[in-house]
């Protein structure tokens, strides 16, 4: 598939209630971590970026991550894998973007919206979230 049947689409993954003062970042295309933020109060963590679409869907990007012939998903690394050596989290969030409608990438492309998901940055035990994520919500954000 060449570049020309491709479209690019903005992302974003907001995470909701975020564990205060833990960093995490967007995982970069090395690996290494990218735009590392943290919640100073737990105020939502907000992280864009471009993914280019083809036919199929098919999900191209250097945030995109592929399991097997359809998964495709992005990694937010967490505590020392985001960067800050003295936390004592190393985690992932695997947040998967194959099973987004085509409902929302139709109207993502016509409208010039960003297709975000809003996922729970606090896990059941008090602690950063992590492994893979159900969205508590997808939509557009314009």
């Amino acid at each position: 598939m060449v570049k020309a049947d491709q479209v690019e689409v903005g992302f974003r993954i907001v995470i909701e209630r975020p564990v205060a003062g833990v960093l995490h970042s967007l995982q970069a295309k090395d690996d290494g971590p990218l735009d590392p933020k943290s919640s100073k109060d737990g105020e939502p963590l907000s992280f864009d970026f471009p993914v280019r679409i083809g036919p199929g869907p098919k999900y191209f990007g250097d945030q995109v991550r592929r399991e097997g012939p359809e998964r495709r998903f992005v990694y937010i690394r967490i505590g020392d894998l985001a960067g800050d050596a003295a936390s004592p989290w190393s985690r992932r969030m695997k947040i998967d973007i194959h099973d987004i409608g085509s409902d929302l990438i139709d109207r993502a492309v016509a409208g010039g919206g960003v297709i975000e998901t809003v996922v729970d940055g606090t896990g059941g035990d008090g602690t950063p979230a992590c492994a893979t994520l159900k969205p508590l919500r997808r939509g557009i954000a314009l």
